[in-house]
Protein backbone atom coordinates (compact mmCIF):
# COMPACT_ATOMS: atom_id res chain seq x y z
CA UNK A 1 0.00 0.00 0.00
CA UNK A 2 1.18 3.51 -0.82
CA UNK A 3 0.06 6.71 0.83
CA UNK A 4 0.91 10.37 1.41
CA UNK A 5 1.95 11.17 4.94
CA UNK A 6 2.38 14.45 6.76
CA UNK A 7 4.82 14.65 9.64
CA UNK A 8 5.63 17.56 11.94
CA UNK A 9 9.36 18.30 11.76
CA UNK A 10 11.62 19.60 14.53
CA UNK A 11 11.56 23.09 12.97
CA UNK A 12 7.77 23.25 13.21
CA UNK A 13 7.16 22.74 9.49
CA UNK A 14 5.06 19.93 7.99
CA UNK A 15 6.91 17.40 5.86
CA UNK A 16 4.94 15.86 2.99
CA UNK A 17 6.25 12.43 2.01
CA UNK A 18 5.26 9.48 -0.16
CA UNK A 19 5.49 6.25 1.87
CA UNK A 20 4.83 2.55 1.22
CA UNK A 21 4.25 -0.52 3.36
CA UNK A 22 5.84 -3.81 2.36
CA UNK A 23 5.57 -6.93 4.53
CA UNK A 24 4.43 -4.89 7.52
CA UNK A 25 7.39 -2.52 7.23
CA UNK A 26 7.11 1.12 6.16
CA UNK A 27 9.64 3.16 4.21
CA UNK A 28 9.80 6.66 2.76
CA UNK A 29 9.78 6.51 -1.03
CA UNK A 30 10.12 10.28 -1.62
CA UNK A 31 10.24 13.50 0.38
CA UNK A 32 8.07 15.97 -1.54
CA UNK A 33 8.79 19.06 0.58
CA UNK A 34 8.08 20.96 3.81
CA UNK A 35 5.26 23.46 4.32
CA UNK A 36 4.92 26.28 6.84
CA UNK A 37 1.30 27.24 6.17
CA UNK A 38 -1.94 25.80 4.84
CA UNK A 39 -1.42 27.08 1.30
CA UNK A 40 2.02 25.49 0.93
CA UNK A 41 0.65 22.29 2.47
CA UNK A 42 -2.17 22.11 -0.05
CA UNK A 43 0.23 22.65 -2.94
CA UNK A 44 2.63 19.95 -1.70
CA UNK A 45 -0.20 17.46 -1.27
CA UNK A 46 -1.33 18.19 -4.81
CA UNK A 47 2.24 17.64 -6.04
CA UNK A 48 2.47 14.32 -4.17
CA UNK A 49 -0.72 13.07 -5.79
CA UNK A 50 0.56 14.15 -9.19
CA UNK A 51 3.78 12.22 -8.63
CA UNK A 52 1.83 9.09 -7.78
CA UNK A 53 -0.44 9.53 -10.79
CA UNK A 54 2.56 9.99 -13.08
CA UNK A 55 4.21 6.89 -11.61
CA UNK A 56 1.11 4.86 -12.43
CA UNK A 57 1.45 6.00 -16.04
CA UNK A 58 5.17 5.19 -16.13
CA UNK A 59 6.24 8.83 -16.37
CA UNK A 60 8.24 8.71 -13.12
CA UNK A 61 10.08 5.95 -11.36
CA UNK A 62 9.53 6.16 -7.63
CA UNK A 63 10.68 2.59 -7.11
CA UNK A 64 7.13 1.46 -6.29
CA UNK A 65 5.82 -1.72 -7.88
CA UNK A 66 2.58 -1.07 -9.83
CA UNK A 67 0.78 -3.89 -7.97
CA UNK A 68 1.24 -2.01 -4.72
CA UNK A 69 -0.32 1.24 -6.03
CA UNK A 70 -3.73 0.79 -4.46
CA UNK A 71 -4.62 4.17 -2.92
CA UNK A 72 -3.28 7.56 -1.89
CA UNK A 73 -4.01 7.82 1.83
CA UNK A 74 -4.02 10.82 4.20
CA UNK A 75 -5.48 11.29 7.68
CA UNK A 76 -9.13 12.41 7.70
CA UNK A 77 -9.73 16.09 8.56
CA UNK A 78 -11.21 15.20 11.93
CA UNK A 79 -7.98 13.51 12.92
CA UNK A 80 -6.04 16.77 12.69
CA UNK A 81 -3.56 18.15 10.20
CA UNK A 82 -0.52 16.10 11.14
CA UNK A 83 -0.05 12.36 11.07
CA UNK A 84 1.81 10.64 13.86
CA UNK A 85 5.05 9.10 12.76
CA UNK A 86 4.11 5.95 14.69
CA UNK A 87 0.66 5.45 13.16
CA UNK A 88 0.29 2.74 10.55
CA UNK A 89 -1.30 2.74 7.13
CA UNK A 90 -4.36 0.87 8.40
CA UNK A 91 -5.44 3.95 10.33
CA UNK A 92 -5.52 6.13 7.19
CA UNK A 93 -8.42 6.93 4.89
CA UNK A 94 -8.61 7.84 1.24
CA UNK A 95 -8.14 11.59 0.71
CA UNK A 96 -11.07 13.46 -0.88
CA UNK A 97 -10.53 14.65 -4.45
CA UNK A 98 -9.22 18.22 -4.21
CA UNK A 99 -7.28 20.76 -6.23
CA UNK A 100 -5.96 24.29 -5.79
CA UNK A 101 -7.64 26.61 -8.29
CA UNK A 102 -5.64 29.77 -7.60
CA UNK A 103 -3.70 31.71 -4.98
CA UNK A 104 -3.49 35.47 -4.48
CA UNK A 105 -2.18 38.21 -2.18
CA UNK A 106 -5.69 39.43 -1.48
CA UNK A 107 -4.77 40.25 2.11
CA UNK A 108 -2.30 42.88 0.90
CA UNK A 109 -4.87 44.49 -1.37
CA UNK A 110 -7.48 44.58 1.40
CA UNK A 111 -4.97 46.14 3.82
CA UNK A 112 -4.05 48.94 1.40
CA UNK A 113 -7.68 49.48 0.39
CA UNK A 114 -8.54 49.84 4.08
CA UNK A 115 -5.92 52.58 4.52
CA UNK A 116 -7.14 54.27 1.31
CA UNK A 117 -10.69 54.36 2.70
CA UNK A 118 -9.60 55.49 6.17
CA UNK A 119 -7.99 58.58 4.60
CA UNK A 120 -11.32 59.53 3.04
CA UNK A 121 -10.15 58.87 -0.53
CA UNK A 122 -13.38 56.99 -1.27
CA UNK A 123 -14.76 60.47 -1.91
CA UNK A 124 -13.42 59.77 -5.40
CA UNK A 125 -16.07 57.23 -6.32
CA UNK A 126 -13.89 55.40 -8.83
CA UNK A 127 -12.74 51.82 -8.12
CA UNK A 128 -10.47 51.79 -11.14
CA UNK A 129 -8.61 54.85 -9.81
CA UNK A 130 -8.23 53.10 -6.45
CA UNK A 131 -6.82 50.03 -8.21
CA UNK A 132 -4.32 52.19 -10.09
CA UNK A 133 -3.17 53.76 -6.82
CA UNK A 134 -2.76 50.42 -5.03
CA UNK A 135 -0.96 48.89 -8.01
CA UNK A 136 1.43 51.87 -8.00
CA UNK A 137 2.24 51.16 -4.33
CA UNK A 138 2.75 47.40 -4.74
CA UNK A 139 4.69 47.40 -8.01
CA UNK A 140 5.08 50.56 -10.10
CA UNK A 141 4.72 49.61 -13.74
CA UNK A 142 3.13 50.71 -17.00
CA UNK A 143 -0.59 51.17 -17.52
CA UNK A 144 -0.53 48.11 -19.79
CA UNK A 145 1.04 45.85 -17.15
CA UNK A 146 -1.19 46.84 -14.23
CA UNK A 147 -3.61 43.96 -14.86
CA UNK A 148 -0.82 41.49 -13.96
CA UNK A 149 -0.11 43.30 -10.67
CA UNK A 150 -3.79 43.38 -9.74
CA UNK A 151 -4.25 39.72 -10.72
CA UNK A 152 -1.52 38.80 -8.22
CA UNK A 153 -3.74 40.38 -5.56
CA UNK A 154 -6.87 38.58 -6.76
CA UNK A 155 -8.36 41.59 -8.52
CA UNK A 156 -9.90 41.50 -11.99
CA UNK A 157 -8.49 44.57 -13.71
CA UNK A 158 -10.54 46.88 -15.87
CA UNK A 159 -9.71 46.88 -19.55
CA UNK A 160 -6.88 49.01 -20.88
CA UNK A 161 -9.34 51.38 -22.55
CA UNK A 162 -11.19 51.82 -19.25
CA UNK A 163 -7.92 52.56 -17.47
CA UNK A 164 -7.12 55.23 -20.05
CA UNK A 165 -10.58 56.75 -19.61
CA UNK A 166 -9.93 56.81 -15.86
CA UNK A 167 -6.85 58.96 -16.43
CA UNK A 168 -8.94 61.37 -18.48
CA UNK A 169 -11.61 61.43 -15.74
CA UNK A 170 -8.87 62.09 -13.22
CA UNK A 171 -8.20 65.47 -14.82
CA UNK A 172 -11.72 66.34 -15.90
CA UNK A 173 -13.23 65.24 -12.59
CA UNK A 174 -10.77 67.19 -10.46
CA UNK A 175 -9.68 64.06 -8.59
CA UNK A 176 -6.59 65.85 -7.28
CA UNK A 177 -8.70 68.56 -5.63
CA UNK A 178 -10.81 65.92 -3.87
CA UNK A 179 -7.76 63.94 -2.75
CA UNK A 180 -5.98 67.10 -1.55
CA UNK A 181 -9.03 68.11 0.49
CA UNK A 182 -9.18 64.64 2.05
CA UNK A 183 -5.45 64.87 2.85
CA UNK A 184 -5.94 68.23 4.52
CA UNK A 185 -8.86 66.93 6.61
CA UNK A 186 -6.80 63.93 7.67
CA UNK A 187 -3.80 66.08 8.63
CA UNK A 188 -6.09 68.44 10.53
CA UNK A 189 -7.66 65.56 12.46
CA UNK A 190 -4.43 63.63 13.03
CA UNK A 191 -2.17 66.57 13.85
CA UNK A 192 -2.08 70.17 12.64
CA UNK A 193 -1.30 72.22 9.55
CA UNK A 194 -0.02 75.31 11.32
CA UNK A 195 3.41 74.50 9.85
CA UNK A 196 3.92 73.14 6.33
CA UNK A 197 7.11 72.14 4.51
CA UNK A 198 7.86 72.78 0.84
CA UNK A 199 10.44 71.49 -1.62
CA UNK A 200 10.81 70.85 -5.34
CA UNK A 201 12.29 68.17 -7.57
CA UNK A 202 12.58 67.48 -11.29
CA UNK A 203 11.34 64.48 -13.29
CA UNK A 204 12.96 63.95 -16.67
CA UNK A 205 11.70 62.37 -19.90
CA UNK A 206 13.59 60.37 -22.50
CA UNK A 207 12.22 62.57 -25.26
CA UNK A 208 13.93 64.17 -28.24
CA UNK A 209 11.90 67.39 -28.35
CA UNK A 210 10.49 69.86 -25.88
CA UNK A 211 6.83 70.89 -25.72
CA UNK A 212 4.77 73.37 -23.71
CA UNK A 213 5.37 71.49 -20.44
CA UNK A 214 8.41 69.28 -20.89
CA UNK A 215 11.34 71.61 -21.25
CA UNK A 216 15.08 71.50 -20.67
CA UNK A 217 16.00 73.35 -17.49
CA UNK A 218 18.17 73.26 -14.40
CA UNK A 219 18.56 69.68 -13.21
CA UNK A 220 20.07 68.59 -9.90
CA UNK A 221 21.06 65.40 -11.70
CA UNK A 222 22.76 67.51 -14.42
CA UNK A 223 20.61 66.01 -17.15
CA UNK A 224 19.89 67.75 -20.46
CA UNK A 225 16.62 65.91 -21.17
CA UNK A 226 13.23 67.64 -21.20
CA UNK A 227 11.79 67.65 -17.70
CA UNK A 228 8.99 68.94 -15.47
CA UNK A 229 9.38 70.66 -12.11
CA UNK A 230 7.28 69.20 -9.29
CA UNK A 231 6.57 71.06 -6.05
CA UNK A 232 5.37 69.17 -2.97
CA UNK A 233 3.82 70.56 0.20
CA UNK A 234 3.69 68.30 3.28
CA UNK A 235 2.85 68.65 6.96
CA UNK A 236 5.50 68.48 9.68
CA UNK A 237 5.30 64.65 9.62
CA UNK A 238 5.83 64.37 5.85
CA UNK A 239 2.18 63.68 4.98
CA UNK A 240 1.42 65.18 1.53
CA UNK A 241 -0.97 68.11 1.32
CA UNK A 242 -0.53 69.62 -2.15
CA UNK A 243 1.38 68.88 -5.35
CA UNK A 244 2.01 71.06 -8.38
CA UNK A 245 3.55 70.53 -11.80
CA UNK A 246 5.42 73.28 -13.67
CA UNK A 247 7.35 73.75 -16.90
CA UNK A 248 10.79 72.17 -16.85
CA UNK A 249 12.60 75.48 -17.26
CA UNK A 250 10.71 77.28 -14.47
CA UNK A 251 12.93 78.55 -11.67
CA UNK A 252 12.41 76.78 -8.33
CA UNK A 253 11.92 80.11 -6.59
CA UNK A 254 8.86 80.80 -8.78
CA UNK A 255 7.01 77.62 -7.76
CA UNK A 256 6.47 78.11 -4.04
CA UNK A 257 4.05 81.04 -4.12
CA UNK A 258 1.53 79.50 -6.61
CA UNK A 259 1.33 76.25 -4.61
CA UNK A 260 1.04 78.00 -1.25
CA UNK A 261 -1.66 80.33 -2.57
CA UNK A 262 -3.61 77.41 -4.08
CA UNK A 263 -3.38 75.55 -0.78
CA UNK A 264 -4.39 78.65 1.17
CA UNK A 265 -7.39 79.42 -1.05
CA UNK A 266 -8.57 75.79 -1.22
CA UNK A 267 -8.81 75.52 2.57
CA UNK A 268 -9.46 79.14 3.53
CA UNK A 269 -6.30 79.48 5.61
CA UNK A 270 -5.01 82.83 6.80
CA UNK A 271 -2.32 82.00 9.36
CA UNK A 272 0.33 79.35 8.83
CA UNK A 273 4.10 78.91 8.75
CA UNK A 274 5.82 77.86 5.53
CA UNK A 275 9.27 76.23 5.76
CA UNK A 276 11.55 75.93 2.72
CA UNK A 277 15.23 75.53 2.03
CA UNK A 278 17.68 78.18 0.83
CA UNK A 279 16.70 77.56 -2.80
CA UNK A 280 13.49 79.48 -2.11
CA UNK A 281 15.37 82.48 -0.70
CA UNK A 282 14.39 85.29 -3.04
CA UNK A 283 13.28 88.79 -2.15
CA UNK A 284 10.16 88.42 -4.31
CA UNK A 285 9.11 85.12 -2.70
CA UNK A 286 9.52 86.39 0.84
CA UNK A 287 7.72 89.64 0.10
CA UNK A 288 4.75 87.86 -1.52
CA UNK A 289 4.46 85.36 1.32
CA UNK A 290 4.59 88.18 3.85
CA UNK A 291 1.99 90.23 1.96
CA UNK A 292 -0.28 87.17 1.85
CA UNK A 293 -0.23 87.12 5.65
CA UNK A 294 1.89 83.96 5.79
CA UNK A 295 4.82 83.40 8.09
CA UNK A 296 7.92 81.74 6.71
CA UNK A 297 11.18 80.10 7.72
CA UNK A 298 13.72 79.65 4.93
CA UNK A 299 17.34 78.67 4.93
CA UNK A 300 19.91 81.42 4.43
CA UNK A 301 23.08 81.21 2.38
CA UNK A 302 26.44 81.16 4.08
CA UNK A 303 27.51 84.11 1.91
CA UNK A 304 25.07 86.26 3.93
CA UNK A 305 26.81 85.52 7.23
CA UNK A 306 29.56 88.20 7.07
CA UNK A 307 27.01 91.00 6.66
CA UNK A 308 24.47 89.56 9.13
CA UNK A 309 27.14 88.84 11.76
CA UNK A 310 29.27 91.93 11.20
CA UNK A 311 28.54 93.24 14.67
CA UNK A 312 29.23 89.85 16.28
CA UNK A 313 32.57 89.49 14.50
CA UNK A 314 33.59 93.01 15.59
CA UNK A 315 32.83 92.46 19.26
CA UNK A 316 33.40 88.73 19.71
CA UNK A 317 35.64 87.63 16.87
CA UNK A 318 35.04 84.47 14.82
CA UNK A 319 35.28 81.97 17.69
CA UNK A 320 32.05 80.08 18.43
CA UNK A 321 31.01 77.39 20.90
CA UNK A 322 28.90 74.36 20.06
CA UNK A 323 25.20 75.22 20.06
CA UNK A 324 25.73 78.98 20.05
CA UNK A 325 22.86 80.97 18.51
CA UNK A 326 22.90 84.60 17.31
CA UNK A 327 19.49 86.19 16.79
CA UNK A 328 19.88 89.27 14.58
CA UNK A 329 18.50 90.87 11.39
CA UNK A 330 19.24 90.68 7.67
CA UNK A 331 18.37 93.08 4.82
CA UNK A 332 15.16 92.35 2.90
CA UNK A 333 16.97 92.96 -0.35
CA UNK A 334 19.07 89.79 -0.46
CA UNK A 335 21.72 91.58 -2.49
CA UNK A 336 22.30 93.81 0.51
CA UNK A 337 21.72 97.01 -1.47
CA UNK A 338 19.00 98.35 0.82
CA UNK A 339 19.47 97.72 4.49
CA UNK A 340 19.00 99.04 7.97
CA UNK A 341 20.85 96.06 9.39
CA UNK A 342 22.56 96.02 12.76
CA UNK A 343 25.13 98.68 13.49
CA UNK A 344 28.58 97.09 14.03
CA UNK A 345 29.38 99.90 16.46
CA UNK A 346 26.67 98.59 18.80
CA UNK A 347 27.54 95.46 20.74
CA UNK A 348 24.01 94.18 21.41
CA UNK A 349 22.23 92.42 18.54
CA UNK A 350 18.97 94.14 17.47
CA UNK A 351 15.67 92.45 18.31
CA UNK A 352 13.75 92.20 15.02
CA UNK A 353 10.37 93.87 14.79
CA UNK A 354 8.43 94.46 11.57
CA UNK A 355 7.66 98.05 12.58
CA UNK A 356 11.12 98.93 13.87
CA UNK A 357 12.97 97.22 10.98
CA UNK A 358 10.68 97.57 7.93
CA UNK A 359 13.54 96.89 5.50
CA UNK A 360 14.91 93.83 7.30
CA UNK A 361 13.94 90.26 8.17
CA UNK A 362 14.81 88.38 11.29
CA UNK A 363 17.95 86.23 10.89
CA UNK A 364 18.99 83.36 13.16
CA UNK A 365 22.49 81.91 12.93
CA UNK A 366 23.56 78.76 14.76
CA UNK A 367 26.96 77.12 15.20
CA UNK A 368 27.57 73.38 15.38
CA UNK A 369 30.94 71.76 16.06
CA UNK A 370 29.87 68.67 14.14
CA UNK A 371 28.94 70.81 11.15
CA UNK A 372 32.27 72.67 11.43
CA UNK A 373 34.22 69.40 11.22
CA UNK A 374 32.22 68.37 8.16
CA UNK A 375 32.61 71.80 6.52
CA UNK A 376 36.37 71.84 7.14
CA UNK A 377 36.74 68.41 5.60
CA UNK A 378 34.85 69.57 2.49
CA UNK A 379 36.92 72.74 2.22
CA UNK A 380 40.15 70.75 2.48
CA UNK A 381 39.09 68.51 -0.39
CA UNK A 382 38.16 71.56 -2.47
CA UNK A 383 41.47 73.25 -1.63
CA UNK A 384 43.46 70.14 -2.60
CA UNK A 385 41.58 69.93 -5.89
CA UNK A 386 42.31 73.60 -6.65
CA UNK A 387 46.01 73.17 -5.79
CA UNK A 388 46.21 70.12 -8.07
CA UNK A 389 44.80 72.15 -10.95
CA UNK A 390 47.26 75.01 -10.28
CA UNK A 391 50.15 72.53 -10.22
CA UNK A 392 49.01 71.00 -13.51
CA UNK A 393 48.41 67.61 -11.86
CA UNK A 394 44.73 67.57 -12.73
CA UNK A 395 42.50 69.12 -15.36
CA UNK A 396 38.93 70.00 -14.43
CA UNK A 397 36.29 72.60 -14.84
CA UNK A 398 37.18 75.65 -12.79
CA UNK A 399 37.00 74.37 -9.20
CA UNK A 400 36.20 76.45 -6.16
CA UNK A 401 39.00 78.66 -4.76
CA UNK A 402 40.71 78.96 -8.14
CA UNK A 403 41.19 82.35 -9.80
CA UNK A 404 42.97 83.55 -12.91
CA UNK A 405 45.39 86.50 -12.77
CA UNK A 406 47.26 87.70 -15.86
CA UNK A 407 46.40 84.45 -17.64
CA UNK A 408 47.78 82.32 -14.80
CA UNK A 409 45.66 80.17 -12.49
CA UNK A 410 46.32 80.48 -8.78
CA UNK A 411 44.71 79.58 -5.45
CA UNK A 412 42.26 82.17 -4.12
CA UNK A 413 43.67 82.38 -0.61
CA UNK A 414 41.32 85.20 0.48
CA UNK A 415 38.14 83.29 -0.50
CA UNK A 416 39.44 80.17 1.22
CA UNK A 417 40.18 82.10 4.41
CA UNK A 418 36.67 83.63 4.40
CA UNK A 419 35.12 80.20 3.96
CA UNK A 420 37.23 78.74 6.81
CA UNK A 421 36.02 81.55 9.04
CA UNK A 422 32.35 80.59 8.50
CA UNK A 423 32.52 76.79 8.95
CA UNK A 424 29.92 75.37 11.28
CA UNK A 425 27.41 78.19 10.75
CA UNK A 426 23.88 77.73 9.45
CA UNK A 427 21.46 80.59 8.90
CA UNK A 428 17.68 80.95 8.87
CA UNK A 429 15.51 83.86 7.72
CA UNK A 430 11.99 84.37 9.08
CA UNK A 431 9.26 86.96 9.61
CA UNK A 432 8.19 85.45 12.94
CA UNK A 433 8.99 87.59 15.94
CA UNK A 434 11.11 86.17 18.76
CA UNK A 435 8.28 86.67 21.25
CA UNK A 436 6.17 84.23 19.20
CA UNK A 437 8.82 81.69 18.18
CA UNK A 438 12.18 81.55 19.99
CA UNK A 439 15.33 80.89 17.95
CA UNK A 440 15.63 77.17 18.96
CA UNK A 441 12.09 76.54 17.70
CA UNK A 442 12.88 78.31 14.41
CA UNK A 443 15.86 76.01 13.94
CA UNK A 444 13.91 72.88 14.93
CA UNK A 445 11.07 73.74 12.54
CA UNK A 446 13.49 74.18 9.66
CA UNK A 447 15.13 70.85 10.37
CA UNK A 448 11.75 69.14 9.87
CA UNK A 449 12.42 69.62 6.14
CA UNK A 450 13.93 66.13 6.04
CA UNK A 451 10.35 64.85 6.06
CA UNK A 452 9.56 66.39 2.68
CA UNK A 453 12.90 65.16 1.35
CA UNK A 454 11.99 61.67 2.56
CA UNK A 455 8.63 61.89 0.79
CA UNK A 456 10.38 62.89 -2.44
CA UNK A 457 12.78 59.96 -2.09
CA UNK A 458 9.86 57.61 -1.54
CA UNK A 459 8.02 58.97 -4.57
CA UNK A 460 11.11 58.59 -6.76
CA UNK A 461 12.21 55.15 -5.54
CA UNK A 462 9.32 53.14 -4.08
CA UNK A 463 6.65 54.74 -6.29
CA UNK A 464 8.88 55.52 -9.30
CA UNK A 465 7.20 58.86 -9.88
CA UNK A 466 8.98 59.62 -13.14
CA UNK A 467 6.18 59.54 -15.76
CA UNK A 468 8.04 57.36 -18.28
CA UNK A 469 4.98 56.48 -20.34
CA UNK A 470 3.09 59.78 -20.16
CA UNK A 471 3.42 62.34 -22.93
CA UNK A 472 0.57 64.85 -22.82
CA UNK A 473 0.00 67.38 -20.05
CA UNK A 474 -3.25 65.70 -18.94
CA UNK A 475 -1.59 62.28 -18.79
CA UNK A 476 1.33 63.68 -16.78
CA UNK A 477 -1.00 65.50 -14.38
CA UNK A 478 -3.13 62.35 -13.93
CA UNK A 479 0.00 60.29 -13.28
CA UNK A 480 1.15 62.76 -10.61
CA UNK A 481 -2.29 62.63 -8.99
CA UNK A 482 -1.97 58.84 -8.70
CA UNK A 483 1.56 59.19 -7.28
CA UNK A 484 0.37 61.88 -4.85
CA UNK A 485 -2.44 59.60 -3.62
CA UNK A 486 -0.12 56.59 -3.41
CA UNK A 487 2.35 58.68 -1.41
CA UNK A 488 -0.35 59.61 1.10
CA UNK A 489 -1.33 55.94 1.55
CA UNK A 490 2.32 54.86 1.80
CA UNK A 491 3.23 57.50 4.38
CA UNK A 492 0.20 56.46 6.44
CA UNK A 493 1.25 52.80 6.27
CA UNK A 494 4.72 53.76 7.50
CA UNK A 495 3.42 55.99 10.28
CA UNK A 496 0.95 53.40 11.56
CA UNK A 497 3.17 50.31 11.37
CA UNK A 498 6.61 51.80 11.99
CA UNK A 499 7.87 49.85 8.96
CA UNK A 500 9.33 51.12 5.71
CA UNK A 501 7.07 50.59 2.71
CA UNK A 502 9.42 47.98 1.27
CA UNK A 503 9.49 45.97 4.47
CA UNK A 504 5.71 46.22 4.78
CA UNK A 505 5.27 44.84 1.26
CA UNK A 506 7.85 42.10 1.83
CA UNK A 507 5.98 41.04 4.96
CA UNK A 508 2.43 40.94 3.58
CA UNK A 509 2.90 40.11 -0.09
CA UNK A 510 3.91 36.44 0.50
CA UNK A 511 0.72 35.85 2.52
CA UNK A 512 -1.44 34.20 -0.10
CA UNK A 513 -4.96 32.88 0.25
CA UNK A 514 -5.84 29.74 -1.72
CA UNK A 515 -9.05 28.96 -3.56
CA UNK A 516 -9.50 25.18 -3.35
CA UNK A 517 -12.05 22.78 -4.84
CA UNK A 518 -12.81 19.74 -2.66
CA UNK A 519 -15.26 17.21 -4.07
CA UNK A 520 -16.83 19.90 -6.21
CA UNK A 521 -17.11 22.43 -3.37
CA UNK A 522 -15.04 25.60 -3.84
CA UNK A 523 -13.72 27.34 -0.75
CA UNK A 524 -11.07 29.96 0.01
CA UNK A 525 -8.47 29.28 2.69
CA UNK A 526 -6.98 32.41 4.26
CA UNK A 527 -3.25 32.54 4.97
CA UNK A 528 -1.87 31.70 8.38
CA UNK A 529 -0.66 34.80 10.24
CA UNK A 530 2.21 35.09 12.66
CA UNK A 531 1.82 37.32 15.74
CA UNK A 532 4.01 39.99 14.07
CA UNK A 533 1.86 39.98 10.94
CA UNK A 534 -1.32 40.22 13.00
CA UNK A 535 0.20 43.18 14.86
CA UNK A 536 0.88 44.97 11.55
CA UNK A 537 -2.71 44.52 10.37
CA UNK A 538 -4.02 45.63 13.76
CA UNK A 539 -1.86 48.77 13.58
CA UNK A 540 -3.37 49.63 10.20
CA UNK A 541 -6.90 49.28 11.58
CA UNK A 542 -6.25 51.04 14.90
CA UNK A 543 -3.71 53.81 14.33
CA UNK A 544 -2.17 55.74 17.22
CA UNK A 545 -2.84 59.50 16.78
CA UNK A 546 0.22 61.67 16.09
CA UNK A 547 1.01 64.60 18.32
Amino acid sequence: MVWVRRVRTASGATAVQIAESVGGRRRIVRHVGSARDEVELGLLLEEARRLLADDRQGVLDLGIAPARLKAVMVPPPAAGLFASAASGPASRQVVPRSRVLKTSSGLLYDALAGVYASLGFDVVADEVFRDLVIARIVEPTSLLDIDRVLAEMGRVSASLSTRKRTLRRCCAGAYRDQIATACFNHALTDGDVSLVLYDVTTLYFEADKEDDLRKVGYSKERRVDPQVVVGLLVDRHGFPLEIGCFEGNKAETLTIVPIIKAFQERHGLADMVVVADAGMLSATNLRELDEAGLRFIVGSRITKAPKDLESHFRWHGDAFVDGQVIDTITPKDQRGVTSNASDPKVKAEPVWDSQTHPRSWRAVWAYSTKRAVRDNKTLTLQENKARAVVAGEKTARTPRFLKTRNGTQELDEASLARARRLVGLKGYVTNIEASIMPAPEVIASYHDLWHVEQSFRMSKTDLQARPMFARTRDAIEAHLTIVFTALAVSRTVQNRTGLSLRRFLRTLKPLRSATVEINGVITTIPPALSPDQEAILDALDHPIPRH
